[in-house]
């Protein structure tokens, strides 16, 4: 990890550089090629620590002041190593919902051919065309109804038309 301390208002002490070195390798672990930028600062009787991190094209950033520089330093590769623990997780497992959501789409269409999914069981009711087509339009979703016409005694199917105004009949010939 390539990493860079800067110090404002503040001396960088060898102590002070071995101690973030030493520190950020709990960073160093999460990635192959990362960079990081210390900065460590005082204002009044605060210690300040921000350190940034940048890996594989993300950054992560915390910033904590203490009494104690040391204290705030600690704090910051906390706050750093749980951000990069919650990316990971959640990169993760995106892929893996990814994978599973192909999965679940290509499997039954490979599987499923020429086959019957779905049977439907309703009551064939004696009635008129014109009925018919008034149970039909009091129900938006369904597409047709079949029925057995009182004015012939077979059975007939009424459907909505591509237009959604007008209706079709349909009637056996014999």
């Amino acid at each position: 990890m390539e990493i860079k301390i800067v110090g404002k208002e503040l001396k960088v002490t060898d102590a002070i550089n071995d101690y973030v070195e030493r520190k950020l390798e709990r960073i160093d672990k999460y990635f192959e090629n990362a960079t990081a930028d210390v900065t460590v600062r005082t204002e009044r009787e605060r210690q300040i620590a921000e350190i940034t991190v940048s890996a594989n094209g993300d950054v992560y950033r915390a910033v904590t002041e203490d009494k104690d520089l040391y204290a705030s330093i600690d704090k910051d590769i906390d706050i750093l190593e749980g951000q990069i623990r919650k990316a990971k997780t959640k990169k993760e497992r995106m892929l893996k919902d990814s994978t599973l959501k192909v999965l679940e789409v290509e499997t039954p269409k490979a599987e499923i051919k020429d086959e019957i999914l779905k049977i439907e069981y309703y009551d064939i009711k004696p009635m008129t065309p014109e009925d018919a087509k008034l149970v039909l339009q009091e129900r938006p979703t369904q597409l047709f109804l079949t029925f057995v016409n009182v004015e012939t005694g077979k059975v007939n199917v009424i459907h909505k038309l591509k237009d959604g105004k007008n209706f079709g009949l349909i009637e056996p010939e014999a």
